[in-house]
Order: structure tokens, then C-alpha cells, then sequence
């Protein structure tokens, strides 16, 4: 059987995306302390790394998650009345299938009609959405390429709408980030309309360190990925190879810190971006922060967004929780 050719919502211009790469490669390696923003991680081979990170022994974030959607799917289907979820970062959309089946069921508050995954990544939104539309003849879905820390209006329809960002990934968006990410999200939603958000919970050290250094070194081919992409994207000389995968968690923040240790002193080329930079031997990028929550502060900034909170679902180690916000009349 010859399957059907994925059309995409492409909010991204090919441009504007090798823009966008190019400005944040610039800014972030010329700053001090370097960076480089974790969207970039996502290309084909990066969302396949982190697909594999997700079923590591060590990284609890998403089975936990997992299990809470599992055993709260229903009731979040029952409080939101679904007709369009809208879910950001989608990746694979795996943890979503559990979603798309409880709004699906047949009930009178049960109404859903259109899946809609955004994601930076359009290959690994081609991957998905074609999947699901074979998997759900009868759910309308339709992939967005589109960067969610921007602007999010319009939004598709019809409504009532949830918009759901899982994975913890609120934690990888720094405060400032957040509330803009935040404000955005209250005014693309009309009254009444739901966010459903996971997030991860400061919880025990060690775990959460082990979290983002695994035995297996996925995570750090992960983070090594980032290099990849913009000497593939932007022309550049990085040996990859020479940098050395770093995770650890700053309790002033209360946050993890994954960066790239360079191994030797390099004079980087990075013909796309006009730049040739120098990187000595011990110096690092921060390439990722995934900030771990308190409940009670996490609900407070949604309520000052806008956003109250009407339930909070926890796992039983008060690692995970999920929180169900409903966009203010």
C-alpha cells in the first residue's frame, strides 16, 4: 500500500529557520559563558536520540508522565470536553495516543476532532502525523512547523481547544522565557479553553542528575547533536568528538545544566554565521537548562498568566505532575 505524501502547516520559512540558526549561533557563541538554544538538538537523528533517552532506565520524566496521562486521561477528557488538542514539541506524539483515545471515546463531553502536533522538526512531524492518520482514520490531523516560543495565534479550530506542552519541557524555557512563553499561550486560547502542562518536580539530587547522565552515553550523543547540526546547517568546522557531555544540577536555580566541555583548544570556522570563534581546552556551551518545579510556585506563575490552575496530578515520589489550567474569562 503506497502511503499518502504529509502536507504540512509550515509557519517556518526554510529562510527564516536557517536565519533564526544563524542569529542564535552568532549571539550564543560570541557570549560568555557560550550557548547554544536546545532547539537545535532536533533534527531527524536528534529526535531519535531523545526518543531513545525517553526509554532509558535512568530517565524517569516520561514514564512517570506516561503513567500519570494513563491513569488521569479520562478525567482530563471528562473536564476539558476536547473538540481541538493542540500539543507542543510534539516529537513522536507517543505519550499522546493515551490523550487522543479518552477525548475520542464516545460520551457527550467527549468531542474530539482534530489533533494538531506542532513541531520545529519537520521531518519528525512528517513521521508522526502520517502514523497517526493511518492509526486514526477518523481524527482530523494536521502538522504545524513552527517554533512554539514564539507566537502561537491562530490557533486551529474548532473549539473548545486544549493546548497540551508535556514532557517537561516548560523546565528547558529560562524565567523570563517562561512568562513570555506563558502570556502567549493565554492570548492565543478564548475563555474557558484548557492548557495542559507537564512539568517536572525538584525531587532527589541524585535522580535527577542520573536523569541526564546515563551509562549508555545517549544523552550525551544527544547533546553532541547540537554540533552536528550546525556544522551540517551552517557550514562549520566542530569536532564533534572533542567535546565532552557535562550535566549537573544548579539548586540555585533549581534547574539541571547540560553543556559541551571541549577536550582541546579549538579555533572553530563557522562559514554560515561570518564567525570563527576560539574555544580553549576546559572552556564550555551551556546548550540546555531543564528547570524542575515546586507546585504551588509553577501554579502561581500560570494563574499570573492568566492561566489558573484547576487541578494538579502528582505521581506517587512527587517527581512529575501534570497541572490543568483553564484560560480566564
Amino acid at each position: 500500500m503506497t502511503t499518502a505524501p504529509v502536507d504540512l502547516d509550515i509557519r517556518i520559512p526554510t529562510d527564516n529557520r536557517a536565519d533564526a540558526l544563524r542569529t542564535d549561533v552568532r549571539s550564543g557563541l560570541t557570549a560568555s559563558p557560550k550557548s547554544l538554544p536546545p532547539k537545535w538538538f532536533y533534527d531527524a537523528h536528534g529526535s531519535e536520540l531523545f526518543d531513545a533517552i525517553t526509554e532509558l532506565d535512568e530517565y524517569y520524566p516520561t514514564r512517570t508522565e506516561r503513567q500519570l496521562i494513563i491513569d488521569h486521561a479520562d478525567d482530563i477528557a471528562e473536564l476539558t470536553g476536547t473538540s481541538t488538542l493542540i500539543e507542543l514539541g510534539s516529537g513522536s506524539s507517543d505519550k499522546t495516543r493515551r490523550l487522543i483515545e479518552a477525548m475520542s471515546a464516545p460520551s457527550d463531553a467527549r468531542t474530539l476532532q482534530h489533533y494538531a502536533p506542532l513541531d520545529v522538526s519537520p521531518s519528525a512531524l512528517r513521521g508522526a502525523v502520517g502514523r497517526l492518520r493511518a492509526e486514526y482514520p477518523d481524527l482530523r490531523v494536521d502538522g504545524i512547523v513552527a517554533d512554539f516560543t514564539g507566537a502561537l495565534a491562530p490557533l486551529p479550530g474548532p473549539g473548545p481547544r486544549t493546548v497540551a506542552f508535556l514532557g517537561g519541557t516548560i523546565g528547558n524555557l529560562e524565567p523570563t522565557a517562561r512568562k513570555s512563553f506563558l502570556a502567549n499561550i493565554s492570548a492565543a486560547l478564548e475563555p474557558g479553553e484548557h492548557f495542559l502542562l507537564g512539568a517536572g518536580l525538584v525531587t532527589d539530587v541524585s535522580a535527577m542528575q542520573r536523569a541526564y547522565n546515563d551509562a549508555a552515553g545517549v544523552t550525551a550523543a544527544f547533546n553532541r547533536n547540537v554540533l552536528t547540526v550546525v556544522n551540517r546547517e551552517l557550514g562549520a568546522d566542530f569536532d564533534v568528538d572533542s567535546y565532552e557531555h557535562v550535566a549537573v544540577w544548579n539548586p540555585d536555580d533549581e534547574w539541571i545544566e547540560m553543556r559541551l566541555r571541549a577536550t582541546r583548544d579549538a579555533r572553530v570556522c563557522v562559514p554560515g554565521a561570518d564567525l570563527v570563534v576560539d574555544i580553549a581546552v576546559g572552556e564550555e556551551i551551556l546548550t540546555e537548562v531543564s528547570a524542575k518545579f515546586r507546585p504551588d510556585a509553577l501554579s502561581a506563575e500560570l494563574s499570573d498568566a492568566g492561566l489558573p490552575v484547576h487541578q494538579v496530578w502528582t505521581d506517587p515520589a512527587d517527581r512529575f505532575a501534570i497541572f490543568l489550567s483553564s484560560k480566564r474569562a
